[in-house]
């Protein structure tokens, strides 16, 4: 029987995950700030967040892959420098109000450009494909953030590929999709002792978030308009600011 802290937190579960999902991320950072609110152990957290980070992102992938908005030419070098700083950044224990600020404006900034700056997504200039050096240096760079916070990575790199028109809006989906389950996974094996420690309600969230994540990631790949895609995609940016900044 699950508590009516559980109950919430299966609530906000589910909504993290529909919404995250539908633009190809998983709800890491939804996940810990409604832990926070509600006073789950920090211990707890970052293992919950990339467990559940793990279920939803494989789920996003597979949407995304088969609605066919996904590059893996230009995942691999990202993902290549982001495993093992992801894992390096999931062992440390970092504390840090101001730097939790910082990182809430960084993303403040970029929803604000996505939603308000309609040249930057709608751009004719053609795409193009960062060099490997560089997109393994930004790979590595948004691991270590994505293990230090206990999240996959997805709402930095997301934004990233659409202001240098490394892809278009749907296939950054796909993409940081696969990107958060690489660094999810990194992250949990910097959190191997933490594991123990985790909630009997688990896999009932596992489930729910399951279930809504299919749904998001459905409606995000196939029904969603390319404009509202990116409005939403500016939505979930600015949620994930708020909530780090609150926790």
């Amino acid at each position: 029987m699950l508590s009516g802290a559980e109950i919430a937190l299966t609530g906000a579960f589910a909504v993290a995950a529909f919404l995250y999902a539908s633009v190809g991320h998983a709800g890491a950072s939804g996940y810990l700030a409604a832990m926070a609110l509600l006073s789950m152990a920090p211990e707890q957290m970052k293992p919950m967040a990339l467990i559940l980070n793990l279920v939803v992102g494989t789920i996003a992938l597979i949407q995304f892959a088969r609605a066919g908005c996904f590059s893996w030419r230009l995942l691999w070098p990202f993902a290549l420098g982001a495993a093992p700083f992801a894992c390096l950044g999931g062992s440390l224990s970092v504390s840090g109000t101001v730097y939790r600020i910082l990182v809430a404006i960084g993303l403040v900034l970029a929803a604000a450009r996505l939603a308000m700056d309609s040249n930057v997504a709608t751009s004719r200039a053609p795409l193009r494909r960062p060099s490997v050096p560089v997109a393994v240096l930004c790979g590595a760079v948004i691991g270590l953030l994505a293990g230090i916070t206990g999240t996959g990575g997805g709402i930095y790199l997301s934004p990233l590929l659409i202001f240098c028109r490394w892809g278009e809006a749907r296939q950054t989906g796909g993409v940081a999709a696969a990107f958060i389950l690489v660094n999810s996974l990194a992250g949990l094996l910097g959190h191997r002792p933490d594991i123990a420690l985790l909630p009997t309600a688990l896999p009932v969230w596992a489930v729910v978030v399951a279930l809504c994540g299919a749904i998001g990631a459905w409606m995000g790949s196939r029904r969603i308009a390319p404009l509202v895609f990116r409005r939403m995609l500016a939505a979930v940016l600015l949620v994930a600011a708020l909530k780090l900044a609150a926790t």
